[in-house]
């Protein structure tokens, strides 16, 4: 078993693509619950819509990169919208319902048949990528052992991931921030000092929207491809696991949780892989190998919970919230 191998493979995963949707996405969730305490569990729905929408216009009707970036963001806006509008009003597990259900909801629409020409169904939609990568400024070769395309996205996913983590640390360094964490303290309290709870639980849900809608972008753009069945269910609960890793109300703890949880998803991937290909274990084939390192992933979650609730930067004070 080459463990080389295996701990290089699992160090490209630190800075890979899909840790910096994944980490913009669980930050998205941060500012939903760690800081306004909002229980949302549709946060693939808002990927989904970002990914959909800049796929759709650009295949669709041609426009330009920045035009189907702002697009997906509108669309995720709207979404959160037509989410939070009979929705904010509910508290805690019934929130959680209304939106993993509409997450759901979201899916299924992309998948019918009858919007075959729009959204491909099933097999989803393809080759809309041309645009982002066209402004590629790092001519061809080698970078870091990656060529030029594979270092363009990981540059610009990073780079968001940076700017709003800046912009989510002084928002909640802001009274708007501050007013965020009363409500989720004690909502009743906040608004008997006069405050619109409701507007700030709606502009909540559109902002961690907003970097779900970014999040889907960068987790699609580097696959050319948007499927319907990479927005199932268990990503959200993949984004909450990356929250709890790194911390609920912090800014870096979302980001690190998303690393420590991709290094951990190779590592144990490649060791059982290589357990098996030894012969050292023969009970089981690569195919079980998959669904057993979710398994362990989701053991080292529940004695993180017991041993540290508040996660790798997360205080415990934050905890004690209603």
């Amino acid at each position: 078993m080459d463990f080389g191998f295996i701990l290089a493979s699992a160090a490209t995963e630190i800075f890979s693509p899909t840790t910096a949707a994944y980490a913009l996405a669980a930050l998205g969730l941060a500012v939903h619950f760690g800081y306004s305490g909002l229980l949302n569990f549709g946060q693939a729905g808002f990927m989904a819509v970002g990914a959909y929408g800049f796929a759709i216009s650009t295949l669709s009707f041609g426009v330009p990169f920045f035009v189907g970036l702002l697009i997906a963001v509108i669309a995720s806006a709207i979404f959160a919208l037509l989410l939070g509008i009979p929705t904010l009003r509910l508290r805690a597990d019934y929130l959680a319902i209304v939106t993993i259900a509409a997450a759901e909801i979201v899916r299924y629409i992309v998948t019918t048949n009858q919007l075959t020409s729009v959204t491909g169904s099933a097999n989803g939609l393809a080759a809309f990528e041309g645009g982002f990568y066209s402004m590629n400024p790092f001519p061809e070769g080698s970078y870091f052992g990656m060529n030029n395309r594979d270092f363009f996205i990981r540059v610009v996913g990073w780079a968001l991931v940076v700017i709003c983590c800046t912009l989510v640390w002084l928002l909640m360094r802001s009274p708007w921030g501050r007013v965020l964490k009363g409500i989720r303290e004690d909502e009743n309290a906040v608004r008997s000092l006069g405050k619109n709870v409701y507007a700030y639980k709606m502009q909540a849900l559109i902002i961690g929207g907003v970097l779900g809608a970014l999040a889907g972008m960068v987790f699609t753009l580097p696959r050319g491809a948007v499927q319907p069945a990479n927005y199932g269910t268990e990503l959200t609960f993949f984004l909450y696991t990356c929250l709890l890793l790194g911390g609920m109300a912090t800014v870096l703890g979302p980001v690190i949780g998303a690393m420590i949880f991709w290094v951990v998803l190779s590592l144990t991937q490649g060791i059982l892989y290589g357990l098996i290909e030894s012969g050292a274990v023969t009970w089981l084939n690569t195919v079980q190998a998959g669904q057993l390192r979710y398994i362990l992933v989701g053991v080292a979650l529940m004695l993180l919970m017991i041993f540290r609730p508040q996660g790798v930067f997360g205080n415990k004070k934050e905890l004690a919230f209603a």
